[in-house]
């Protein structure tokens, strides 16, 4: 049976850091860069564990300013 695997895209320089994302993703795909800022001060949301990502969407539809994306596609396993 094939494993439905997923990948985010992050607009980063909207990103606001608000962590909301990595509260709502099941699966601890995403986290904040504690080390780098956007070009507003705030640390920003990338994909920490791309792996592990279903493509659920559920770190999309918490997202208060829209900066994440959700591919899907089914892989093989």
């Amino acid at each position: 049976m094939a494993k439905m695997r997923g990948a985010i895209t992050v607009n980063s320089e909207r990103c606001k850091g608000c962590r909301l994302c990595v509260v709502a993703c099941p699966f601890g795909v995403i986290d904040l860069h504690h080390k780098e800022v956007n070009n507003r001060g705030y640390h920003f949301a990338y994909m920490a564990n791309p792996d592990a990502c279903t493509g659920c969407t559920s770190c999309a539809l918490v997202c208060p300013d829209a900066c994440i994306e959700v591919y899907r596609a089914a892989g093989r396993e």
